[in-house]
């Protein structure tokens, strides 16, 4: 049994990576400010904390230790920098999830050497001084110069899930059954993702294992946006009407310019098992599509 701390996982992807933590039985801290229902009841100790507030952070935190530390929740250079001076020579292990945006979005398939955090500058600041991307470059550059402690940067690209609070792929279902149009940059782009529970099972599995460094976590398979519209239609019967561009409000969160998908080559080296995207894409459109009332 490990001491296991988790930051961020009353939700989605963080929620089913607690249920795996418990069922092997680890003691498992998790922090959050409390705008979520904690799930799990007296199964962990929940911490309620705003983890923007420095002072309240550290306090409730500065005495414990832990086997391993899950961060779902930093975004920037200045959270990642508090967590190393709180947790260093604490901690056996961080595992930070960071994301595919590391990369640029240059049509290009990536590997974690396209992106050095070693010897990337350094800017420090709070979350709202970056773009999403770029905080989370900042953020391993700030973990893999001042931690003590061995660090595993998990780079995910989009999530999926049933039970995605920010409902993109809802968006796209929801728009195509209602007829409404969704606006894109380059139909042709080809988008790489991850199952929400396999995220889970990723997470686990990196605390565990003898990894370290940037890691990219992928399913195996990369679909066209252009073919990801069509199977939405499929599944629902209905025609999307697509704009070039459009508005803010009917612009599509899968607009990219250009092909952005990640290689996880390095991850199946090191004995991850991963899907196939063509084996759960579909039921799971089916299943949202299932749920979706025409407005």
């Amino acid at each position: 049994m490990k001491k296991i701390l988790v930051l961020g996982g009353t939700r989605f992807f963080g929620r089913k990576l607690v249920e795996l933590l418990l069922e092997q039985k680890h003691e498992v801290t998790i922090v959050t400010r409390g705008m979520s229902e904690n799930p799990f009841g007296d199964a962990v100790e929940h911490i309620k904390v705003d983890r923007k507030d420095t002072e309240a952070f550290g306090k409730v935190l500065e005495n414990r230790t832990f086997d391993i530390v899950y961060d779902n929740i930093c975004y920037s250079p200045n959270e990642a920098k508090q967590l190393c001076d709180l947790f260093n020579g604490k901690i056996g292990k961080l595992v930070f999830t960071s994301t595919l945006a590391v990369y640029e979005a240059d049509g290009k398939p990536h590997s974690e050497e396209d992106f050095d955090p070693t010897s990337y500058g350094i800017i420090m600041g709070d979350t709202h001084e970056f773009t999403y991307g770029e905080g989370k470059r900042l953020a391993e550059a700030v973990f893999y110069k001042y931690a003590e402690f061995p660090v595993v940067a998990v780079r995910f690209p989009i999530v999926m899930g049933e039970d995605d609070y920010t409902r993109r792929l809802h968006f796209h279902i929801e728009r195509i059954i209602n007829k409404e149009p969704i606006g894109f940059l380059n139909m042709d782009a080809e988008m790489s993702f991850i199952q929400a529970t396999e995220a889970a099972r990723f997470l686990q599995w990196a605390g565990n294992e003898d990894v370290e460094g940037p890691i990219n976590a992928i399913a195996n398979g990369v679909i066209s946006l252009k073919d990801l519209i069509s199977l939405i239609e499929e599944k629902t019967g209905e025609r999307a009407k697509i704009a070039l561009l459009g508005t803010e409000e009917i612009r599509s969160p899968y607009a990219i310019p250009a092909t952005w998908y990640m290689k996880n080559d390095k991850a199946a080296q090191l004995g991850f098992s991963f899907s196939q995207l063509e084996d759960w894409l579909p039921p799971l459109i089916e299943q949202i599509a299932g749920t979706t009332a025409k407005q």
